[in-house]
């Protein structure tokens, strides 16, 4: 199987963050997030089975969608997800340690980071993107602002994306969203409603195309 390549994130511009303390239905779970448009999945550190979680989806699902490693906080659990199969690593903050590490093994990186000063220093240490988190705070036109002077940097607002601003932060220069609770949460993945998980992907993938095509 080749190698997966960063620019699928921003190709696809969609990424599914499961941050769920119940991971017992991620492959029914992720087979809807895909038939919904979503090609790039996160399972989140805070689940002490996210790693193991990665290895099941990717033998489930080969090639289906790229499956990625989420609040990786140091270069050591960087290490175990990408020993799990994580085929990207996002963290919530900037540790250039992390960014050496998963480059020295050829796996993309989406670097959580706030102020200009952070997510140009993520740039700079070889982040193939930069995380703006958490992204309610300042919105879409804050993400306008930092790419104002950082035009090369490619961003990624995470945390209070949902369907009302989506749109917004595309047009606003995102390469990509990342979308949390406002498209997997515990309730519908707990009752099993694959019909609305993937209706709710579709959406917002739907809402990405939409403002790329009227850029």
């Amino acid at each position: 199987m080749p190698r997966f390549r960063a620019e699928t994130i921003a190709e696809n511009g969609l990424v599914a963050i499961v941050r769920l303390d119940d991971l017992s239905a991620a492959i029914p779970l992720t087979e809807a997030l895909i038939r919904g448009g979503v090609k790039s999945v996160e399972f989140t550190f805070t689940n002490p089975t996210a790693g193991r979680v990665i290895e099941e989806v990717r033998g489930a699902l080969p090639g289906s969608a790229a499956v990625g490693a989420g609040s990786v906080l140091d270069p050591e659990t960087a290490r175990v997800a990408i020993l799990s199969g994580a085929e990207f690593v996002v963290t919530p903050t900037l540790n250039v340690e992390t960014i050496t590490l998963c480059n020295r093994y050829g796996v993309p990186t989406v670097i959580g980071a706030f102020t200009p000063t952070e997510i140009l220093t993520a740039w700079q240490a070889g982040a193939s993107y930069v995380k703006v988190f958490p992204a309610t705070i300042g919105g879409p036109s804050y993400l306008k602002d930092v790419r104002g002077p950082l035009p090369q940097v490619k961003l990624i607002p995470t945390g209070g994306v949902n369907l009302d601003n989506a749109a917004d932060f595309i047009r606003a220069g995102a390469s990509a969203i990342a979308v949390g609770s406002n498209l997997v949460d515990a309730k519908t993945v707990r009752n099993e409603d694959w019909e609305t998980l993937e209706a709710r992907a579709r959406q917002f993938a739907e809402a990405v195309a939409t403002a790329r095509a009227g850029s």
